[in-house]
């Protein structure tokens, strides 16, 4: 059984469970850093109008979900991804934005720790 190569650092641990399931299926499509006291998730899902799209907040899940009905073509286009969020966010400031194919999420953090301790190492 092979080890991992590299782990996720810090608060990004957790976060993404699709890519944790089934590795990196779905590529690269969303970037997801702190700045400022909050976090930013920018996604992108190019060729949906903004009202196809919803962002939804549900107890440190941010639930990202679009959908595209061509019903000329009898295709469905959608896309659906959750991100765990490892301490506790100020649902009530949370924004959305989606401009030129790409969603901007900015989730302001409440308060300024992260949950856990820092072990120190022996030897």
């Amino acid at each position: 059984m092979a080890l991992p190569t590299s782990s996720p650092s810090g608060w990004m641990q957790g976060l993404d469970l699709p890519s944790q399931l089934f590795g990196d299926i779905g590529g690269n499509d969303y970037e997801l850093y702190e700045e400022d006291g909050e976090f930013v998730l920018t996604v992108d899902v190019p060729g949906f109008e903004r009202d196809e799209i919803e962002v939804a907040w549900d107890d440190g899940v941010l639930n990202v979900a679009a959908e595209q009905v061509d019903e000329d073509r009898g295709r469905k286009k959608t896309y659906h991804r959750r991100f765990r969020f490892p301490r506790d966010v100020d649902d009530e400031g949370i924004t959305a934005a989606y401009t030129n194919g790409v969603l901007e999420v900015r989730l302001p953090a409440e308060g300024t720790t992260v949950r856990g301790k820092t072990i120190p190492i022996e030897g």
